[in-house]
């Protein structure tokens, strides 16, 4: 354990060689550590991304609440109606209602649950996106490993490439903008 901590404190010291930091502003590690969740929230593509599903999240609240209002006026409707009515002329309209109230819930389940997939897809989207960056990256640094700093219980702040990361990001997808 002591041997394990003498290593570390080597090889992060201040005067240690594990991280060197380049002119042109890559670093020589055979570490890096990245923060993915603030490359997918700061990045263009992270927001494009977000903000997509954002317009498909209002989208499915602002039914919600259409479905919600209508919903509400129509057993406004029925139940004054019930006093005019007798139980049996009443139950069949009850129980159509309920039915159709029934069949909204199990439909926007199953949009929610349609919405939730997607997420994962463009999350796994924005992943195949940021690999080629993250490996160019390594590579460039000779790196052997990329760890999420989540992941990650200390280091250096210059094994940290996520501002380079999304900067590099960005320049590809403006790449592709201007083809």
């Amino acid at each position: 354990m002591l041997r394990a901590l003498a290593l570390a404190v080597g090889l992060f010291g201040a005067g240690g060689a594990f991280a060197q930091q380049l002119d042109r502003g890559t670093v020589i590690s055979p570490i890096l550590v990245i923060d993915f969740e603030r490359l997918y929230i700061e990045s263009a593509l992270g927001q494009q991304v977000e903000e997509e599903l954002n317009d498909k999240r209002r989208e499915l609240a602002s039914e919600q609440r259409a479905i919600e209002a209508e919903l509400e006026a129509e057993e406004k409707a029925l139940t004054e109606r019930r006093a005019t009515l007798t139980p049996e002329e009443f139950r069949p309209l009850a129980d159509a209602f309920d039915k159709k109230v029934q069949e909204i819930r199990r439909d926007r389940t199953a949009k929610i649950r349609e919405l939730d997939l997607q997420l994962g897809k463009d999350r796994d989207m924005f992943v195949q996106a940021a690999k080629p960056v993250l490996e160019r990256m390594m590579i460039e640094s000779g790196a052997a490993v990329v760890l999420e700093l989540r992941a990650t219980f200390l280091s250096v702040n210059s094994i940290d490439i996520t501002d380079q990361a999304i900067q590099r990001l960005d320049g590809r997808l403006d790449e592709r903008k201007d083809r």
